[in-house]
């Protein structure tokens, strides 16, 4: 058996016992969960198997987003609301006991915001100028910054380009908006400088979210039907279709080794519309997840292959806090 195939193997090995641990919390997760009426989702409550915990930079208490998180639990994120006074400043959570923030931020941007990373120091998110325009960047332990804007001349304008998620072979992927507004998914090969589009047949508009170890890839889009709903798109090319049941809107936000999808979905529409996380993993479907201090406003954004959360959530204040769950069990 070659190195290559050996490898292959062993990484297969480990989505398995991966995938099945998932399952098997899952399941008892759905045994024991409160009903859906109870917490006015149209599926199954997950939110009381996880304890969470509020983490809020404090340079500005008032609107925080964790992002991505990675296996060791350093964890993406970004402060600031993008309005006046505001802006979104990057930042990486690191020894999560204690809470410590490093600056990350693109050099002479206005706007940062850090949206993923993997285990060995690569993150990747977007930057913004003065003229409202996005463009994707990776960087490594903070520095080498380094633009990535997929090489099209139908970009919106001002041009909107940004990557959301990277795995541990440098692969990361994002979107790009068109000169009619609609998004394109993309992954963006960091070592060889290689672009390749994500594609779902029928889809108006995709978004690539996130990518796992194996190349599977999270995001959502826009179906022949006007729907915004997710998807789970395989290495192989399996496309699997995430739409909450009875939801008005779903999108996923991150994947792991084990193709559990974090993300979030829509109940209603308009100024009755709530926000939920949700979880999904092959075998066992949907659960809804929600910050205690956030029922009806939460959204989960990423997850590592410990089953770790991260989030966000609107208190009763109006503030948007982040947030991390962790498994009870």
């Amino acid at each position: 058996m070659s190195f290559v195939n050996a490898s292959k193997l062993k990484l297969a090995l480990a989505r398995g016992r991966l995938r099945a641990a998932m399952i098997a919390a899952l399941l008892t997760a759905g045994v024991l969960a409160a009903s859906a009426a109870a917490t006015g989702s149209p599926v199954p409550n997950g939110s009381k198997h996880y304890s969470f915990r509020t983490f809020n930079n404090p340079r500005d208490l008032t609107f925080n987003q964790l992002l991505g998180i990675n296996s060791r639990g350093t964890i993406a994120g970004y402060f600031g609301s993008g309005a006046p006074g505001h802006p979104n400043k990057g930042y990486l959570l690191t020894h999560f006991g204690r809470g410590r923030y490093i600056n990350e931020n693109f050099p002479g941007s206005l706007q940062t915001q850090v949206t993923g990373l993997n285990d060995h120091g690569v993150t990747v998110g977007f930057w913004a100028n003065k003229a409202g325009a996005n463009f994707g960047f990776y960087a490594i332990h903070q520095r080498n910054f380094t633009n990535a804007d997929f090489p099209t001349k139908n970009h919106s304008k001002p041009p909107v380009d940004q990557l959301l998620g990277v795995n541990n072979r440098d692969v990361a992927v994002g979107f790009y908006n068109d000169s009619m507004g609609n998004s394109h998914g993309y992954t963006y090969n960091i070592a060889k400088h290689r672009f390749r589009r994500v594609l779902v047949p029928g889809a108006t508009s995709v978004t690539a979210a996130a990518i796992n170890n194996a190349g599977d890839i999270a995001g959502f889009d826009t179906n022949a039907k006007g729907a915004v709903v997710g998807f789970l798109k395989t290495s192989s090319g399996h496309l699997i279709t995430l739409s909450v049941p009875g939801a008005s809107m779903t999108q996923a936000f991150g994947v792991n080794d084990g193709d559990m999808v974090v993300g979030g979905y829509q109940v209603g529409t308009g100024s009755s519309a709530k926000m939920y996380g949700f979880t999904w993993a092959p075998g066992v479907g949907f659960r809804s997840i929600s910050d205690p201090s956030g029922v009806g406003t939460t959204t989960v954004n990423g997850l590592n292959n410990r089953g770790w959360l991260v989030g966000f959530y609107v208190d009763s204040k109006g503030n948007t806090d982040g947030f991390v769950a962790k498994p009870r069990h």
